[in-house]
Protein backbone atom coordinates (compact mmCIF):
# COMPACT_ATOMS: atom_id res chain seq x y z
CA UNK A 1 0.00 0.00 0.00
CA UNK A 2 1.29 3.61 -0.72
CA UNK A 3 1.12 5.84 2.19
CA UNK A 4 -2.22 7.23 2.57
CA UNK A 5 -3.29 10.62 1.69
CA UNK A 6 -6.42 11.40 2.23
CA UNK A 7 -8.43 14.60 1.51
CA UNK A 8 -8.36 17.48 4.00
CA UNK A 9 -11.42 17.52 6.46
CA UNK A 10 -12.81 19.67 9.49
CA UNK A 11 -12.91 17.85 12.30
CA UNK A 12 -11.82 14.61 11.48
CA UNK A 13 -8.52 12.81 10.21
CA UNK A 14 -9.99 13.44 6.18
CA UNK A 15 -11.48 11.37 3.96
CA UNK A 16 -10.50 8.44 1.79
CA UNK A 17 -11.73 6.68 -0.98
CA UNK A 18 -13.37 3.18 -0.89
CA UNK A 19 -10.25 1.47 -2.25
CA UNK A 20 -7.91 3.46 0.32
CA UNK A 21 -10.26 2.04 3.16
CA UNK A 22 -9.69 -1.25 2.27
CA UNK A 23 -6.10 -0.64 1.53
CA UNK A 24 -5.64 0.61 5.14
CA UNK A 25 -7.43 -2.01 6.63
CA UNK A 26 -5.27 -4.84 4.97
CA UNK A 27 -2.30 -2.82 5.87
CA UNK A 28 -3.00 -2.13 9.43
CA UNK A 29 -3.79 -4.92 11.36
CA UNK A 30 -5.12 -2.41 14.20
CA UNK A 31 -7.66 -0.39 11.78
CA UNK A 32 -11.31 -1.01 12.50
CA UNK A 33 -13.90 -0.41 9.84
CA UNK A 34 -17.55 0.95 11.15
CA UNK A 35 -20.71 0.69 9.20
CA UNK A 36 -22.95 3.58 10.30
CA UNK A 37 -25.90 2.99 8.29
CA UNK A 38 -29.15 1.98 9.94
CA UNK A 39 -30.31 -2.29 10.50
CA UNK A 40 -32.96 -2.19 7.43
CA UNK A 41 -29.90 -0.73 5.26
CA UNK A 42 -27.31 -3.57 6.43
CA UNK A 43 -30.47 -6.19 6.24
CA UNK A 44 -31.67 -5.18 2.72
CA UNK A 45 -28.34 -4.05 0.94
CA UNK A 46 -25.48 -5.94 2.36
CA UNK A 47 -22.62 -5.21 4.48
CA UNK A 48 -18.81 -4.72 3.85
CA UNK A 49 -17.11 -7.83 4.77
CA UNK A 50 -13.63 -8.01 6.34
CA UNK A 51 -13.41 -11.89 7.82
CA UNK A 52 -10.55 -12.51 5.16
CA UNK A 53 -8.57 -9.91 7.49
CA UNK A 54 -9.45 -12.05 10.41
CA UNK A 55 -11.47 -8.96 12.10
CA UNK A 56 -15.18 -8.07 12.07
CA UNK A 57 -16.99 -4.62 11.26
CA UNK A 58 -18.57 -2.88 14.25
CA UNK A 59 -22.23 -2.25 13.19
CA UNK A 60 -23.34 0.93 15.12
CA UNK A 61 -25.87 2.71 14.19
CA UNK A 62 -25.11 7.07 13.47
CA UNK A 63 -28.72 7.79 12.96
CA UNK A 64 -31.15 5.28 14.81
CA UNK A 65 -35.26 5.34 13.63
CA UNK A 66 -35.77 7.93 16.64
CA UNK A 67 -33.21 10.10 15.78
CA UNK A 68 -29.18 10.40 16.72
CA UNK A 69 -28.26 7.70 18.43
CA UNK A 70 -27.08 8.78 21.20
CA UNK A 71 -25.05 5.57 22.48
CA UNK A 72 -22.52 6.14 19.56
CA UNK A 73 -19.89 7.18 21.16
CA UNK A 74 -20.02 4.35 23.64
CA UNK A 75 -21.04 1.91 21.11
CA UNK A 76 -17.53 2.55 19.78
CA UNK A 77 -15.79 1.90 23.25
CA UNK A 78 -17.82 -0.97 23.69
CA UNK A 79 -16.11 -2.79 20.28
CA UNK A 80 -12.79 -2.22 21.75
CA UNK A 81 -12.17 1.89 20.59
CA UNK A 82 -10.34 3.81 23.69
CA UNK A 83 -8.92 7.22 23.64
CA UNK A 84 -5.49 7.55 22.66
CA UNK A 85 -4.90 4.40 21.32
CA UNK A 86 -4.64 5.61 18.76
CA UNK A 87 -5.84 3.05 16.03
CA UNK A 88 -7.01 3.91 12.45
CA UNK A 89 -10.84 4.10 12.26
CA UNK A 90 -12.71 4.22 9.12
CA UNK A 91 -16.19 4.83 9.02
CA UNK A 92 -18.93 4.14 6.17
CA UNK A 93 -22.17 4.85 5.43
CA UNK A 94 -24.32 4.66 2.08
CA UNK A 95 -22.65 7.82 0.59
CA UNK A 96 -20.20 9.32 2.87
CA UNK A 97 -22.37 11.77 4.23
CA UNK A 98 -23.30 10.51 7.44
CA UNK A 99 -20.19 8.94 8.18
CA UNK A 100 -18.78 12.09 7.88
CA UNK A 101 -20.58 13.03 11.77
CA UNK A 102 -19.31 9.51 12.56
CA UNK A 103 -15.84 10.45 12.28
CA UNK A 104 -16.48 14.20 14.03
CA UNK A 105 -17.60 12.34 16.76
CA UNK A 106 -15.50 10.05 16.98
CA UNK A 107 -12.38 12.37 16.66
CA UNK A 108 -14.25 14.93 19.39
CA UNK A 109 -14.00 11.81 21.96
CA UNK A 110 -10.53 11.20 21.47
CA UNK A 111 -10.62 7.88 18.56
CA UNK A 112 -8.87 7.84 15.54
CA UNK A 113 -7.43 9.21 13.24
CA UNK A 114 -10.93 8.83 12.02
CA UNK A 115 -11.18 8.35 8.29
CA UNK A 116 -14.36 9.24 6.16
CA UNK A 117 -15.30 6.44 3.22
CA UNK A 118 -16.06 8.56 0.29
CA UNK A 119 -18.75 7.83 -1.92
CA UNK A 120 -19.89 5.11 1.08
CA UNK A 121 -21.00 1.36 0.62
CA UNK A 122 -23.18 1.73 -1.91
CA UNK A 123 -22.64 5.99 -3.75
CA UNK A 124 -24.77 8.20 -4.84
CA UNK A 125 -26.81 7.52 -7.79
CA UNK A 126 -25.65 7.52 -10.78
CA UNK A 127 -27.91 8.44 -14.14
CA UNK A 128 -30.25 6.07 -13.88
CA UNK A 129 -31.26 7.07 -10.13
CA UNK A 130 -29.94 3.77 -9.19
CA UNK A 131 -26.88 3.57 -6.79
CA UNK A 132 -24.42 1.96 -9.23
CA UNK A 133 -21.99 4.41 -9.84
CA UNK A 134 -19.96 4.29 -6.93
CA UNK A 135 -19.07 2.98 -3.52
CA UNK A 136 -17.77 -0.14 -2.16
CA UNK A 137 -19.77 -2.34 -3.83
CA UNK A 138 -19.40 -1.17 -7.30
CA UNK A 139 -16.03 -0.85 -6.97
CA UNK A 140 -15.74 -4.73 -6.21
CA UNK A 141 -14.56 -4.67 -2.24
CA UNK A 142 -15.82 -7.57 -0.32
CA UNK A 143 -19.48 -7.59 0.52
CA UNK A 144 -21.81 -10.35 2.50
CA UNK A 145 -25.20 -10.35 3.66
CA UNK A 146 -26.02 -8.38 7.51
CA UNK A 147 -25.73 -11.65 10.19
CA UNK A 148 -27.01 -9.95 13.43
CA UNK A 149 -24.86 -12.03 15.76
CA UNK A 150 -25.17 -9.46 18.78
CA UNK A 151 -28.53 -10.33 18.68
CA UNK A 152 -29.73 -6.46 18.89
CA UNK A 153 -27.94 -4.78 15.52
CA UNK A 154 -24.93 -3.11 17.27
CA UNK A 155 -27.68 -1.33 19.31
Amino acid sequence: MSELTPRPAVGYAGDITPQEAWDLLVADERAVLVDVRTEGEWRTVGVPDVAGLGREVVFDEWVTPFGPNPAFVDRLAQAGLAPGDERPVVFLCRSGQRSIGAARAATAAGLGPAYNVLEGFEGAPGFSGVRDAEGWKVRGLPTTAYADTEGEAGR
